[in-house]
């Protein structure tokens, strides 16, 4: 229980950060769409919040990947070692 809060409590820390970064992004992108210098500035800044975006989720999809086949594979030898000492 104890760990659920302290991840709670620093999920919510962290959230004032990530605000202050969207309000700074766009800032960014109104400051050059204004000067008239956006040649391409938004679509790159949309590109690499979309990298950002993923970069997280697909190191999360490779782990659960690489700990169901580990697990799978103790499975199987688990299952293998107990038909052994059956016969």
């Amino acid at each position: 229980m104890k760990r659920i809060v302290l991840v709670l409590l620093l999920l919510g820390v962290n959230l004032s950060y990530s605000v202050a970064q969207c309000a700074m992004c766009r800032a960014a992108v109104e400051t050059n769409a204004n000067n008239g210098t956006d040649t391409g500035f938004a679509s790159a800044l949309n590109a690499g919040i979309l990298y950002l975006f993923v970069a997280p989720y697909l190191a999360i999809m490779v782990i659960g990947f690489l700990w169901y086949k580990k697990s799978k594979n103790n499975a199987q030898k688990s299952l293998k070692s107990r038909s052994y000492t059956k016969s």
